[in-house]
């Protein structure tokens, strides 16, 4: 049997889930980028304990303010664009296990996962008791919040050291000695590593190993999955990446419809990682605007990667231009 994981957010779905959650109050889009932003610094800083995609995290203050509930969030998951191909893909792959490993919030996952049509018990994501944080919530503590989010929208656009200076002190100073520092420690949002673990995890249950296992992935979230698979011998595949995962990528791909994962999943099942390298070999030029790269052990990726960002903005808009 072959196991394959997906990221969600990119591969499955267009929208990003907790930009569309912030976007639900006036500013809250600005107020996320902002903070997305502030979340790559934390993750290539390499700050201790901090993952990729802890931004699920840090946004949960300014949800509880503004009155974001479970059904905002699972209604957001109805709403949302599901990637061409998506659901044509996982129900061909009939000799797989198909597993989705995601950053996103519970009730949204959960949701998506219905739709293009995985398993509950093969998926991993962040889980979230939002309405236990608001119940606990302080309204002293929400004004805080309140002020902090108009100091954002305030920021100078491309002051990292500042923005990031002042977020600091909040996150890590100010909100821990609120009653909105329990969710703070308590959310622990499936990102960087805590992907990879689940990956291994789940191989594991299945008597595998990450060198024969396939994964899909496009952003900082899922670098540490990818590298995972890569390193081990398996079969890492980055679909309309960031600068972020590209690199540690096996292959990437840069395509408008997530069937066209079909040509190297069919090889990979025929003959492995060699036979991949074949049928993309083959596949060549005749994609148009599907298009194929191996990445591994390649040093220049200026080329793929700007086919992959020009087709990740047509594919996921807004979205593609986060980490």
């Amino acid at each position: 049997m072959n196991l394959i994981f997906f990221d969600m957010e990119g591969p499955l779905s267009v929208q990003d889930n907790a930009y569309e959650l912030m976007k639900l109050f006036p500013n809250g889009g600005q107020v996320f980028e902002v903070i997305s932003r502030y979340d790559d610094l934390l993750a290539l800083e390499g700050r201790e304990g901090y993952e990729p995609g802890d931004t699920l995290a840090l946004i949960v203050p300014f949800l509880i303010h503004h009155g974001v509930s479970e059904e905002d969030i699972s209604g957001l998951a109805e709403r949302a664009t599901i990637v061409a191909g998506a659901r044509e893909l996982i129900m061909s792959l009939v000799d797989w296990q198909v597993f989705c490993i995601s950053t996103s919030y519970e009730q949204y996952a959960h949701r998506i996962m219905q739709r293009v049509g995985i398993a509950p018990e093969n998926l991993a994501c962040t889980r979230f008791p939002i309405e236990r944080y608001r119940s606990l919530a302080r309204e002293e503590d929400l004004a805080m919040v309140a002020g902090i989010e108009q100091e954002i929208l305030a920021l100078k656009p491309g002051d990292d050291e500042g923005m990031k200076k002042r977020l600091d002190r909040f996150f890590w100073v100010e909100l821990p000695q609120t009653s909105l520092g329990l969710a703070l420690r308590e959310v622990k949002p499936i990102g960087g590593r805590r992907k990879a673990a689940a990956l291994r995890g789940f191989a594991r249950a299945h008597g595998q190993f990450p060198e024969q296992v396939v994964v899909v992935g496009d952003s900082i979230t899922d670098a540490r999955m990818l590298e995972t698979v890569d390193r081990a011998g398996g079969l890492a595949i980055a679909f309309n990446a960031n600068e972020y995962a590209l690199p540690y990528a096996t292959i990437g791909l840069a395509s408008t419809n997530l069937g066209d994962l079909k040509i190297a999943l069919d090889a990979w099942e025929e003959g492995g990682k060699e036979a991949v390298k074949q049928a993309i070999e083959a596949w060549g030029e005749e994609g148009g605007e599907r298009k194929y790269h191996w990445v591994e052990g390649r040093s220049d990726l200026e080329e793929p990667l700007q086919i992959h960002q020009r087709i990740r903005w047509l594919v996921r808009e807004e979205a593609g231009k986060l980490g």
